[in-house]
């Protein structure tokens, strides 16, 4: 974890402490879970419960000796807890105190990133509020097409994150499992029952079939949508970066006063933090492939995984959480220029309305080859030209004014019909 991107509420799920308490939560659960059934004296638990602790200093050097974290762990606890300990770990293996214990570290992140990504789907539906009727000019292949509003490409993005809400929903439940079967997963030394009332204890539910360890596909799983919530975020800030060009200006990232953006340029405003968002994208996509490839494990158990997600499941936990906060705080700050939307839509007369005048002069009753080509022909006329001007083109063409009078011709000109049916997507999206 990079301290730069590590907000304290993240970092603190996945730090040393927080995951030795994870364990420890585990194993006392499960001490009361065989409490519960009869095998763990009441009074023992009592002790456990009163005096287990442990530093994370005395584990680590416990661990260079012995080389087993979870050992290393156990022994530092007993030191606190005395001959009560004995009723610690009874029937268990370590991966039933790992794996249930990162169990709870993921489900905790989940529910960290949902309050996040309602908190911005919170400032996208109120941007796109604001500007349903906010005209501009849609692009396909980087070109100008026709109009749309910046509330409706806002309300894209907010149709996005209301998946990743739902995702994220399913997420925590996929996540939320947790496993106390012993060696091998065949309860052999230990009650399923101590399972369902460890898990229950905890919040989680149990495994279905785990094995030494719960199957990797859950963590994968973890990861993969984690990093789409990421590439929804790029799609975002991409879009953001491209429209803040000084040739487009139509959006411009907040400028804080004081910030500068560059050492060399003082006229700088540069989309540092949308730039930011995508390269940390990068980052969770880079780590899709390792978590699927930690799937596959050897028999019942190897660690091969082990190494992977000691790096992996902080990392994208705690880069999502930040560019999360940071997208939001880019849409809240979000400055929009309806003027600068206003004159690049109607650069060249207006050629972006040629498909209605286009449609016009079929109605009129010529073919549509002849209605294409005389279109095309004055707004190719009119791009790239130094005060070209599709409209006034068309208004000095003979084959034009035959077919349609003034107010035939002004109508093809205005927005109205490319926001007469955005309603449904309003309601759809509550905007």
């Amino acid at each position: 974890m990079i301290e730069r991107y590590t907000l304290p509420e993240m970092g603190a799920i996945w730090s040393e402490q927080a995951k030795f308490q994870s364990w420890l939560d585990v194993e006392i659960a499960a001490t009361e879970a065989n409490c519960d059934l009869g095998r763990v004296p009441a009074e023992a638990v009592a002790t456990i419960k009163q005096k287990a602790s442990f530093s994370v200093e005395r584990i680590l050097e416990i661990e260079a000796e012995v080389r087993h974290d979870v050992i290393a762990f156990l022994t530092n606890v007993n030191e606190h807890v005395g001959d009560a300990g004995r009723y610690i770990h009874v029937g268990m293996t370590s991966s039933d105190v790992l794996d249930t214990g990162v169990a709870l570290q993921m489900k905790a992140s989940v529910q960290l990133l949902r309050t996040e990504l309602n908190t911005l789907a919170d400032a996208l539906r109120e941007l796109a509020r604001a500007h349903k009727d906010t005209v501009m000019i849609g692009r396909s292949h980087a070109i100008h097409g026709e109009p749309i509003t910046f509330g409706f490409k806002v309300a894209g993005w907010l149709a996005e994150v209301v998946r990743n809400q739902e995702r994220l929903e399913r997420l925590e439940r996929v996540v939320s499992v947790g496993q106390i079967s012993g060696a091998m997963g065949t309860y052999a030394n230990t009650d399923p029952r101590v399972e369902e009332l460890t898990c229950r204890k905890l919040g989680l539910e149990p495994d279905t079939a785990s094995t030494q360890v719960i199957s990797r596909d859950r963590h994968a799983e973890y990861i993969q949508t984690l990093a789409l919530v990421g590439a929804a975020l790029e799609r975002f800030s991409t879009e953001i970066r491209n429209l803040q060009r000084t040739d487009v200006l139509e959006v411009e990232e907040n400028f804080a006063k004081g910030q500068k953006g560059s050492s060399a340029m003082p006229h700088k405003r540069n989309p540092i933090r949308s730039e930011r968002i995508g390269g940390l994208a990068r980052v969770l996509r880079s780590y899709v492939v390792a978590a699927l490839e930690n799937c596959a494990l050897w028999h019942e158990r190897d660690i091969s995984h082990s190494s992977v997600e000691r790096m992996m499941l902080p990392d994208c936990s705690v880069t999502l959480h930040f560019m999360l906060r940071e997208m939001t705080e880019v849409v809240k700050g979000l400055g929009v220029y309806p003027d600068n939307m206003a004159r690049n839509m109607n650069v060249y007369g207006g050629v972006v309305f040629s498909q209605r005048v286009l449609l016009a002069l079929v109605e009129s009753g010529i073919s549509r080859e002849d209605a294409y080509r005389i279109v095309q022909r004055n707004a190719h006329t009119a791009w790239n030209t130094e005060g070209g001007d599709f409209r006034a083109n068309l208004a000095a063409d003979a084959e034009v004014t035959a077919r349609l009078s003034p107010a035939q011709l002004a109508d093809c000109f205005s927005t109205d019909l490319h926001q007469a049916n955005l309603s449904v997507i309003w309601e759809r999206l509550s905007i």
